[in-house]
């Protein structure tokens, strides 16, 4: 178990994060579009770092079978009482479940939580056994690019902050300059190249919430429901776009096994 990891979400949930702020809020929408998109009914669904159950729990209404795995235990405690998800502790560098056992694997968390590039390497390779041949993978990361779009965009970005914003840019080391915690920040281009060198076919890469999410978030919460048909409508424009996707805040890949 990562301790900084447990100590962050003892305070800290997913469900939180994703409803605080504009683009928090985008990032549900568009996850949630992309991943039915690709499931195929029903789903037998591990939900590798799952926290409380943010997808989990509506992956479950929409009738997959789902499976949590989390490394904190008051999350795994709140998501087994969502109604068709069971829950357990598990790390994802040591799958705790029988060898080709899930139709979808989502690792929607773990690999910016994994900073050395050999845990993530094992992390997909245990998610690549526990999928049966031809399964899903649905696998986040976290765009370079985002302290950049954010700080550039609030007015945050001065010589301070520069060096840091430059370092993730130039190396994916993220330490903490907007908050959060130490993780590893990914380009489309190096996400793949993981996935692919884990053993994956039909790698893909999309931008998630697309290039709007820094601007949603100036004009604050309260201007949210009228101008987000127009973000959802730019991030599939050029949600595999080269030259724009690493303007979304996320990344999500799409393999199978």
């Amino acid at each position: 178990m990562n301790p900084d990891v447990v100590r962050l979400y003892a305070t800290y949930t997913e469900v939180i994060r994703l409803d605080r702020t504009p683009h928090g809020r985008l990032e549900f929408l568009r996850t949630q579009e992309l991943l039915r998109r690709f499931l195929t009914m029903p789903a037998t669904v591990l939900d590798v770092g799952g926290g409380t159950g943010v997808h989990a729990e509506w992956l479950a209404r929409d009738g997959h079978t789902v499976h949590l795995l989390d490394l904190v235990p008051a999350h795994v405690e709140a998501a087994s009482v969502l109604s068709g998800v069971t829950a357990q502790i598990g790390d994802a560098r040591d799958l705790p479940v029988p060898d080709a056992s899930s139709d979808v694997v989502l690792m929607l968390g773990p690999l910016y939580h994994l900073t050395d590039p050999d845990d993530r390497a094992r992390a997909l390779t245990e998610a690549r056994r526990v999928l049966r041949p031809g399964g899903l993978l649905a696998a986040a990361g976290i765009s370079r690019y985002l302290s950049a779009m954010e700080t550039g965009t609030d007015g945050r970005l001065d010589e301070d902050l520069l060096p840091s914003v430059e370092a993730v840019i130039a190396t994916g080391r993220y330490d903490g300059h907007v908050g959060f915690t130490t993780t590893h920040w990914h380009t489309a281009d190096e996400l793949r190249a993981e996935i692919r060198a884990a053993g994956y076919a039909d790698v893909e890469v999309y931008g998630v919430e697309g290039p709007t999410w820094p601007a949603l978030d100036v004009a604050g919460l309260a201007e949210f429901p009228t101008r987000v048909p127009a973000a959802l409508h730019c991030a599939r424009l050029v949600e595999q776009d080269p030259l724009l996707i690493n303007a979304s805040a996320h990344l999500l890949a799409i393999a199978k096994s």
